[in-house]
């Protein structure tokens, strides 16, 4: 029997709000979709939502053309959270009054719970709380009475004492301890959710799904040996076997020995039909004297795509291609609701001409989740816990013009950090740790004489599910022992330097 999918509906006003908001929601078990902020009721009642969460964001109602939702979703008798900018928009879709003010009360903060109504039931009167600035709420619609409020902050919850709820602070945020609880309290006490989104059931359905839609046509992977790609690949080979042939590109960007080891793993391990292709030269042509990142990205996407068309062309009739996207790619390659922040050559990359139609088993899932997949399919635990890697690979990691002698120099730094991030047992707890070529090049000494070579960057994160991370900090030592090595042995470089900068402002990658 297919697996019966509960589904909550989070409307996204921008920011980085959103997304945290949806980790936490499948966390619980819970299904949950990102919509934009201006989807019609129409649409999002497709879904039959068991809930619809209002994100906070980064406008303010008061302002002209600020953000609003369907108003109809207040009337549908669906549970509502509405947290920080969706608690003030829906306060004046009930009629009441919002102002706009000079310091809002934002950052940590102490809630006294004044109604230990069903969000707040089991918490205790007095918890931390992670504030979000904003306008200030006046008055409150007549239905609408406070739940909680802070020294500076009164309201700081409401409820219209049936289903919906509003918020100004961020239970997403880990600075909101039992923010966790406050979700799942709305989620299981007020829309009454089962919790039944597993990974288990979500393979089930996927195999079952794919299936349906294949039947007994051919299909192609582009594998890149990465952890989205690999466990893609393996859900759909557990699907329709050998109608499966994966397709392997060495675009001449990937990391050392990446090659051996993922036709290896492949061929060899899970006993998958593999085509290797080495089509460096092809790509570094293409790439010649380009420096802008979304074009180098462009480029690369349509290049995938056109080698794929040619080996599928070797293999007879191919109906459909297998991808590895996964949701921040999505949601990062831009919703109504933000502006692109970068495009994945498995999205905003892919050519109007596409000659297969796409299948993309993952799209729906963060990281974390699509690791617990491959765990469950059999993948090797070495490749499940392999940090992510960039489907441009190393293009995006050489800033500027790429040339062979610069991805030379790259990929040697590039070895030496994550070799040295293993020995120091900090791979795990690192979401990405590599190098960069920055187009940059400075006076140093070597055995006495002056020289005037590359600097390398080294880019280390902290991080659940990619959308937001910390520079991770890395003690001096290890550091040292890098910048050593990479200075002593990697010809061409004579200065290393260390990237403490979080996401957001910057991103992971540097292009």
């Amino acid at each position: 029997m297919e697996h019966t999918r509960e589904t909550v509906i989070i409307l996204d006003f921008g920011g980085k709000y959103a997304q945290m908001v949806a980790r936490r929601v499948r966390e619980a078990q819970v299904y949950c979709e990102i919509l934009p902020y201006r989807t019609q009721w129409e649409e999002s009642e497709k879904r039959k939502p068991k809930a619809i969460i209002l994100s906070g964001g980064p406008h303010s109602t008061c302002t002209k053309n600020a953000p609003i939702c369907d108003k109809r979703i207040f009337e549908a008798n669906v549970p509502v959270l509405a947290i920080g900018y969706g608690l003030q928009l829906m306060i004046k879709a009930f009629g009441g009054k919002v102002e706009p003010v000079q310091t809002m009360e934002s950052g940590l903060a102490e809630l006294t719970v004044d109604e230990p109504e069903r969000i707040f039931q089991g918490l205790g009167q007095r918890l931390k709380v992670m504030m979000g600035a904003g306008d200030s709420i006046v008055s409150l619609p007549k239905e609408f009475k406070v739940l909680a409020h802070t020294d500076k902050n009164s309201p700081a919850a409401v409820g219209n004492g049936q289903n919906i709820y509003g918020i100004s602070f961020h239970p997403e945020d880990s600075k909101t301890p039992q923010g966790r609880e406050i979700l799942k309290n709305f989620l299981f006490s007020v829309a009454c959710c089962n919790g039944t989104w597993s990974m288990t059931a979500f393979i089930q359905d996927e195999i079952k799904r794919i299936k349906e839609r294949v039947g007994d046509k051919k299909v192609i992977c582009g594998l890149s040996g990465g952890v989205d790609s690999s466990v893609a690949a393996l859900l759909v080979h557990k699907a329709i076997g050998d109608n499966l042939t994966c397709i392997f590109v060495d675009h001449g960007l990937l990391r050392k020995n990446e090659a051996q080891y993922v036709i290896k793993t492949f061929k060899d391990k899970l006993h998958m039909n593999l085509i290797g292709v080495d089509a460096s030269d092809r790509f570094l042509k293409k790439l010649n004297g380009v420096v802008d990142p979304e074009t180098k990205r462009k480029i690369i996407g349509e290049e995938f795509i056109r080698v794929f068309e040619e080996e599928a062309a070797k293999l007879g009739e191919i109906d459909y291609l297998v991808q590895g996207t996964v949701y921040p790619d999505v949601i990062e390659s831009g919703t109504s609701a933000t502006g692109v922040i970068k495009s994945h050559h498995n999205v905003g990359g892919l050519p109007e001409d596409l000659e297969f139609e796409l299948i993309e088993p993952l799209r729906e899932l963060f990281k974390d989740e699509v690791r617990k997949i491959g765990l469950e399919l059999g993948l090797p635990e070495e490749l499940v816990y392999r940090q992510p890697f960039p489907g441009p690979g190393l293009a995006v990691r050489v800033l500027g013009e790429i040339t062979k002698g610069k991805l030379d120099i790259l990929r040697e730094a590039d070895f030496i950090v994550t070799d040295e991030i293993k020995k120091a047992g900090l791979y795990k707890d690192i979401w990405q740790a590599f190098a960069v070529l920055p187009n940059v090049q400075s006076v140093g000494v070597v055995d006495g004489e002056r020289t005037y070579t590359h600097t390398i960057a080294i880019r280390a994160i902290k991080s659940e599910d990619g959308m937001t991370g910390d520079w991770a900090r890395l003690s001096h030592d290890l550091l040292n022992v890098i910048s050593t090595r990479i200075t002593s042995a990697v010809k061409g470089v004579n200065r290393v330097v260390y990237d403490i900068t979080s996401k957001p402002p910057s991103t992971i990658e540097w292009e």
